[in-house]
């Protein structure tokens, strides 16, 4: 095939895009949604998670370290099924939404937990020594001492976990979700033009991330200022 024999209007048709673009981002919210409440559920998970990791309680560590392998070694889109197609068989039934925040923070939490472990194992042991020797409790200690300090190792790679969290959001249109992906999908099969839609689902996707990735170096320098 010569150059001149592609037919480029089907690789972008930019008439088809213009006109459907409002249809397609009006999922947006189902994105965003998804994305947020995700990632807010995973992050108090995954701190639990992590405190159980650290746990001297043999019993309580080996239970998150396994949770944690378990969801991590577990594809996403597996977890969603299960919960949108496999539950009802048990009589347990979830609206497609509540199915993907309910995946989407199981998953999530494991990613987040080994982040917060890792945080708080960076920070000296000498800062609790210090902090109880003044007449605190470890509990204290933990939220007023550790945690802050943490917190700003952690940010970063939290901030990877939610540009994650937005892009994989798109997994959530296998469980009929109306996002941003499931309406492009729609547009694809009426216009027959899956490339133009797809490209332009990519091209949404990636702003969404850009803005994000703003807000991710004005929250570092804020942390990375104390």
């Amino acid at each position: 095939m010569a150059f001149s024999d592609i037919k480029w209007e089907y690789i972008f048709n930019i008439r088809l895009a213009i006109d459907n673009f409002g249809y397609v981002v009006s999922g947006i919210g189902y994105t965003l949604l998804i994305s947020a409440v995700g990632f807010l559920l995973g992050l108090v998970l995954g701190f639990l998670l992590s405190l159980m990791r650290i746990s001297s309680i043999k019993l309580v560590s080996r239970f998150a370290k396994l949770y944690i392998s378990f969801m991590r070694g577990t594809p996403t889109l597996v977890l969603l099924f299960i919960l949108y197609f496999g539950f009802p068989f048990i009589g347990i039934y979830f609206q497609a939404v509540v199915a993907a925040i309910i995946g989407f923070s199981l998953s999530s939490a494991a990613y987040i937990a080994e982040i917060i472990r890792s945080a708080l194992n960076a920070i000296d042991q000498g800062q609790w020594e210090a902090g109880m020797s003044l007449g605190l409790s470890r509990l204290k200690v933990l939220w007023r001492i550790i945690v802050p300090q943490a917190l700003r190792i952690a940010v970063p790679p939290l901030s990877n976990v939610v540009l994650d969290l937005v892009k994989s959001s798109s997994l959530a249109a296998m469980i009929t979700v109306p996002d941003i992906f499931q309406k492009a999908k729609i547009v694809g099969g009426r216009e027959n033009d899956y490339m133009t839609v797809y490209i332009m689902v990519a091209l949404i996707y990636w702003a969404i991330c850009s803005l994000y990735e703003v807000l991710q170096a004005k929250l570092e320098k804020e942390f990375g200022s104390y």
